[in-house]
């Protein structure tokens, strides 16, 4: 041990009860700091977990980014047309086989077929409005986690009747149907046909539960009067975070409109930087204060050890030993400090994330909490950092004055 912590550690040790106070400010504000960072982060891993899980990660349809331009938009020097009407186009996604062939040679996950169409739904004299999914059960475990969510029923119920359908929980509540009920479903272009309730799903998400429902792809090509029209190629990835990247890629390769979660959920994902924006203010506030600990006692011991300073300098200790000496001081106390921080942040955590939650709007028993090792690093980086900061003004308010003032206003 060298002589700047061997004086160090002494002064600390010489004033255990003020050392003490400090480390327990510092290790509560360490631990508390952990704590809020484990819960606020946990919560919002969750709902995007819940959110991409319950859709697919990208989404192909049957637009376009920017829509051709129409024949009335045309002018010539030598003639102007008007009164022309828009080029109607067939609905739909051209050859979708060959399209799900050439992306399922590079894309690394899932992909399926969709035909979605607005429908109401007609049972006990209750209508209701809804998106009717028409997929394909066997590739739909690819690109969902619809089979996992089924409540009543199998995904493979849509086999064994004629026109067979799957209702979110909250659209069955609403108009009371149950499995083995038959409704009647009217699309917007006007077709009729009976269904029969095979099953129930539920998603946790309020607008897919109340406003969803899934078909054959034939009948829902049925519904919406074309034969063979799929509007829809959905695509789940083994890696969610890199959605964007493809879909980029997947919109340059076949022109048509695709759209990744991050895109779709942008204005949530924004409001979550604002959100972790404010907890992060309000962990930095929680160390800052921790910090005034580490200054008053640093302040303190500087100024009882005003006459050992004056001899230190007398015997040849430069300013900036001096100075390291009372930081070490402020670095060993942020360092105790972190530790206890880490352990208490810990039993704190998973003291929260025991507390279990009753709540029928929830499907979590328990609070979700994130125990993610970069949480406890930053912590005790930051509480260090700001032990250090408290302790070098002191510290060098120290080391600057002259000995022989020193010894003076000691006499």
């Amino acid at each position: 041990m060298n002589l700047v912590s061997d004086i160090a550690l002494t002064h600390v040790r010489a004033r255990a009860r003020q050392t003490l106070v400090a480390v327990a400010g510092i290790a509560i504000g360490v631990g508390m700091s952990i704590m809020l960072t484990a819960l606020m982060v946990g919560s919002q891993e969750d709902f995007i977990r819940q959110l991409v899980d319950s859709l697919p990660h990208i989404m192909v349809t049957d637009e376009q980014r920017n829509p051709p331009a129409q024949p009335a938009e045309n002018s010539f020097a030598a003639a102007e047309f008007h009164g022309l009407r828009p080029e109607e186009r067939r609905r739909g996604i051209k050859n979708p086989l060959a399209i799900i062939a050439a992306l399922e040679a590079w894309v690394p996950g899932g992909i399926a077929p969709s035909v979605k169409t607005q429908a109401i739904i007609r049972y006990a004299s209750r209508d209701v409005s809804a998106s009717v999914i028409g997929i394909d059960p066997r590739r739909e475990q690819d690109v969902s986690e619809l089979p996992e969510q089924m409540r009543v029923g199998r995904l493979s119920s849509l086999y064994v009747a004629t026109n067979a359908i799957i209702l979110g929980d909250r659209l069955a509540e609403k108009i009371g149907a149950k499995v083995g009920a038959n409704l009647t479903l009217q699309s917007s272009e006007g077709a009729h046909l009976s269904a029969q309730v095979v099953g129930i799903f539920h998603a946790g998400i309020r607008q897919v539960d109340e406003t969803t429902a899934y078909v054959l792809m034939k009948t829902g090509q049925i519904l919406s009067q074309q034969t063979g029209l799929v509007n829809e190629i959905r695509v789940r990835l083994a890696d969610p975070m890199a959605a964007k990247d493809v879909s980029d890629r997947v919109e340059r390769e076949i022109a048509y409109k695709s759209v990744a979660w991050q895109e779709a959920h942008e204005e949530l994902l924004s409001a979550f930087l604002v959100r972790n924006l404010i907890m992060y203010t309000v962990i930095g506030a929680i160390l800052l204060v921790a910090s005034f600990g580490t200054y008053n006692i640093i302040s303190t011991i500087t100024h009882e050890k005003a006459r050992d300073i004056a001899i230190m300098k007398s015997l040849g200790l430069r300013e900036r030993t001096i100075r390291r000496i009372f930081v070490s001081e402020a670095l060993i106390i942020g360092l105790l400090g972190g530790c206890a921080g880490v352990l208490i942040g810990y039993l704190m955590s998973r003291g929260v994330g025991s507390i279990e939650i009753k709540s029928p709007f929830m499907d979590a028993t328990h609070l979700p909490v994130s125990y993610a090792a970069t949480h406890y690093l930053i912590a005790v980086v930051a509480a260090v950092g700001s032990s250090i900061a408290a302790g070098y003004l002191p510290a060098r308010k120290a080391a600057s004055v002259h000995p022989v003032e020193i010894i003076r206003g000691a006499t």
